[in-house]
C-alpha cells in the first residue's frame, strides 16, 4: 500500500453515533469463532510454502527499539529488499516472482534513513508517530510529527488514538482527533492503532474500530507492540468483521494489521486463513493487509529452508538487524 495505490482511498463519513452505540460483541461466540481458526484448515508442502512466501510481502518489517541508529535501520531496508536468500529463493522457484516486504516502518526521526535506503525499490517507508506509544503527548506536537514524517518522506504513518475517549465512551473526541491526524497526513495513508489490548472490552475494540474507519482511517491495527496483551485472533475477529460491515454500508475498502506478539509462521498462517475466511482473497494483498513484524521473518525464513533442505537453520544463518 502506497499512496499511488490504485484501491479508492477510504472517505469517511459523518460520525453516527446511533450506529456506533449500537455494536455489541458476544465475547463467547467470538473466543469459540477464532478458536476454530487454527483447527479449520491444514496447510502443508508446497502450498505451505507459497503462503509463507505470500506472508513476507505483507509483512510491515519493523525496528521500533530504543536504541535504534541510522546504522540498523540501513540494515532493516537491505533485508526488506532482499528478505531471503538467493539458494533459497532458487530452491523454491520463487527467483522471479520480486519477493520483498510490504514496507519498512520505523521511528519518524529515522524515516530519512529508511527512504535513502529504500530509494528505487518502491518498498514504502511507515512511520509511527502521535506520540507512540502512548499517544498521549500534546496534540498540536501529535500533529506536527505527522507533519515532519510526511515531509521526509513517509507514505504511511501509523497513528496512535488516546485509549481514554474509548474508555469514557467519548466517540466524538475519538472521531475528531482520527480525522485530524487524517487531514494532517495529506496524501500518505494513515493507519489507525487501537492498542486493542487496552481497550477492556471486544465491543469496545469493535465500537472503536468503526469510529477509525468513519474519521477515514486507510488502515486499522491492533497494537503498538509495547501493550502487555497485543493481537490475538479475538481481537482481529472483531475488527475484520467491522471492515467488512463498513465496507458493506459504504463500499469502502479498509485494511487490517495486526501487530505485536506474532512471532512464528505457523502464527502468520492463522492470520492468513481469517483474512481469506472472513474477507475474501481480496484481503491477501500488501494495500489492503500487513503484519506488523520484526522476529516473524526469521521463523518464516527457518520454515522456507526446512521445507527445501529437510533440515532447520540455526537462527543466525538468517540475521535480522
Amino acid at each position: 500500500m502506497s499512496a499511488s495505490s490504485e484501491l479508492p482511498r477510504n472517505a469517511g463519513q459523518p460520525l453516527d453515533l446511533d450506529v456506533v452505540r449500537a455494536i455489541r460483541v458476544n465475547k463467547s461466540a467470538a473466543e469459540r469463532r477464532a478458536a476454530t481458526i487454527p483447527t479449520r484448515r491444514t496447510v502443508k508442502k508446497e502450498w505451505q510454502a507459497a503462503w509463507l512466501l505470500k506472508a513476507i510481502t505483507l509483512m510491515d518489517l519493523t525496528t521500533l527499539s530504543g536504541d535504534d541508529t541510522p546504522g540498523n535501520v540501513k540494515r532493516l531496508c537491505a533485508k526488506a529488499r532482499r528478505p531471503l536468500r538467493d539458494d533459497l529463493l532458487e530452491r523454491l522457484g520463487a527467483t522471479e516472482l520480486g519477493i520483498r516486504v510490504g514496507a519498512v516502518c520505523v521511528y519518524h526521526q529515522l524515516v530519512p534513513t529508511a527512504v535513502a535506503a529504500l530509494e528505487g525499490s518502491g518498498i514504502p517507508v511507515a512511520a509511527v508517530s502521535t506520540g507512540f506509544p502512548a499517544g498521549l503527548s500534546p496534540f498540536a506536537q501529535r500533529l506536527e510529527e505527522i507533519h515532519q514524517s510526511v515531509r521526509a518522506g513517509a507514505q504511511e504513518i501509523d497513528i496512535v488514538i488516546t485509549r481514554a475517549h474509548v474508555l469514557t465512551g467519548d466517540w466524538e473526541a475519538l472521531y475528531d482527533e482520527v480525522k485530524a491526524f487524517r487531514e494532517a497526513c495529506g496524501d500518505a495513508h494513515l493507519k489507525a492503532i487501537l492498542a486493542t489490548g487496552e481497550l477492556a472490552t471486544l465491543t469496545n475494540v469493535a465500537r472503536a474500530s468503526w469510529v477509525a474507519m468513519q474519521a477515514g482511517a486507510d488502515f486499522i491495527k491492533t497494537s503498538t507492540g509495547k501493550e502487555a496483551t497485543n493481537a490475538t485472533l479475538p481481537f482481529s475477529l472483531v475488527m475484520v468483521r467491522q471492515i467488512r460491515e463498513y465496507e458493506q454500508a459504504t463500499g469502502f475498502k479498509v485494511g487490517y494489521k495486526p501487530a505485536g506478539g506474532i512471532r512464528t509462521a505457523k502464527q502468520s498462517l492463522d492470520y492468513l486463513l481469517l483474512m481469506k475466511e472472513e474477507l475474501g482473497d481480496r484481503w491477501l494483498q500488501p494495500d489492503l493487509f500487513r503484519f506488523g513484524a520484526s522476529s516473524l521473518l526469521t521463523d518464516i525464513e527457518r520454515q522456507l529452508e526446512h521445507f527445501v533442505t529437510g533440515r532447520y537453520a540455526a537462527a543466525h544463518r538468517h540475521p535480522m538487524p
